[in-house]
């Protein structure tokens, strides 16, 4: 990878196990638990560990192995982002392997739904509120929020029609993750207001408002038998390229660069890891790190793809200026906010001072006054 050290490569080293781990990792001295160094401490939970990691573990179908060059594996889960399956499968292949790190398919504007409750989840994804396009716009930019909005609406539907909130292999996985001995938590998707940025900068002023129709009219009912026979491309992902199926630059910044940037992470996660030493004088020891990764079934093709290609994430990380279609429609909606909104506030007060002169105790109060203008 450019402007990275290449690791030695050992790609033919069998992954650390259990019948390898008395000599990668140092026995901790028996004798009184309450004088065991820091070291030594550290050395015994990672022994455990070892030993709990499956030699050859039995994993779901919906997992991808893949091997870095230092010999570090890597085991892809990919999942329907509302499915109880792949909760499981999640859970599984985590409790199998017994990873150094789990990576997953968020960013760090997403990452509150982790400690959310289901119930309080499934409320807050059901909800499309003028407080939620307010927060998207603040923090995406007017066209990118207002084309948040419109996504969520389509995982609002999606959540309402199944009664499930997304998200949910996210939260099993750092819920297992938590316990697994100096296991690392890593959020590996790319920022939202970047990809919702390069997005719309991808499409012309009609291929947004053609999107934007067919978003807001996305009704179609959907199962749960829908949702696990879509095991194999995800669900929320197979219906977003339906609806851009006919933008090849949308895709592309939705999904194919995603891809990129999910792989870069995944193989910044997939590092030999340095065993702790009693002293200076002790030679370093690394041991091949093993990372579980949770992501969408339609990125995880994709990742295997660009596991073995130079990345450069710089090129995808950048946010284009406006065009002038960008700026002119940008323009134009909010002249037409705007103008719907004083609209809306004249019919409103119309509607209001016609309801209060319509009320008895009006017509007494204006009679009154004009009886003693007549009387002067």
């Amino acid at each position: 990878m450019e402007g990275e050290e290449k690791p030695t490569q050992e790609a033919d080293m069998e992954p650390v196990v259990t019948s390898g781990a008395s000599e990668a990792v140092p026995r901790v001295p028996s004798g009184d638990p309450q004088n065991i160094s820091d070291v030594d401490a550290f050395n015994l939970l990672l022994e455990m560990k070892l030993k709990r990691r499956r030699e050859r573990p039995n994993l779901p179908r919906t997992v991808t192995q893949l091997v870095a060059e230092d010999g570090s594996r890597v085991y892809v889960v990919g999942t329907a982002h509302f499915s109880d399956d792949s909760k499981r499968d999640v859970v599984k292949t985590i409790r199998e392997v017994q990873p150094d790190v789990v990576v997953v398919e968020l960013c760090q504007y997403r990452v509150s739904m982790l400690k959310m409750d289901e119930r309080t989840l499934l409320r807050e994804a059901k909800e499309v509120s003028l407080e939620k396009l307010q927060q998207a716009v603040k923090q995406n930019g007017l066209m990118s929020g207002l084309m948040q909005m419109l996504l969520l609406k389509v995982s609002a539907h999606i959540t309402e029609q199944l009664g499930m909130a997304p998200g949910g292999e996210f939260r099993e996985a750092f819920k297992e993750a938590s316990k697994v001995p100096f296991c690392k938590f890593h959020l590996g998707d790319r920022p939202i207001p970047v990809t919702f940025k390069r997005a719309i900068a991808a499409l012309s002023f009609w291929q947004k408002v053609k999107l934007a129709w067919g978003l807001c009219f996305l009704s179609d009912p959907i199962s749960k038998d829908d949702v696990e026979r879509c095991k194999q491309k995800d669900l929320l992902e197979q219906m977003m390229a339906e609806m851009i199926g006919e933008f090849p630059d949308l895709h592309r910044t939705i999904v194919s660069e995603r891809d990129v940037y999910l792989t870069y992470m995944l193989r910044q996660a997939a590092r030999r890891l340095e065993l702790p030493r009693a002293s200076d004088a002790e030679p370093r020891k690394c041991v091949p790190s093993v990372v579980v990764g949770v992501v969408g079934m339609g990125h995880v093709p994709g990742i295997e793809k660009n596991w073995s290609t130079d990345l450069n994430i710089q090129e995808i990380m950048t946010v284009p200026p406006p065009s002038i279609s960008g700026r002119v429609s940008r323009v134009a909606v909010k002249a037409a906010f705007f103008g719907l909104l004083g609209y809306s506030l004249y019919w409103m007060g119309r509607r209001t001072v016609n309801l209060v002169l319509s009320l008895p105790a009006a017509r007494f109060c204006l009679q009154r006054v004009s009886e003693a203008r007549t009387g002067r």
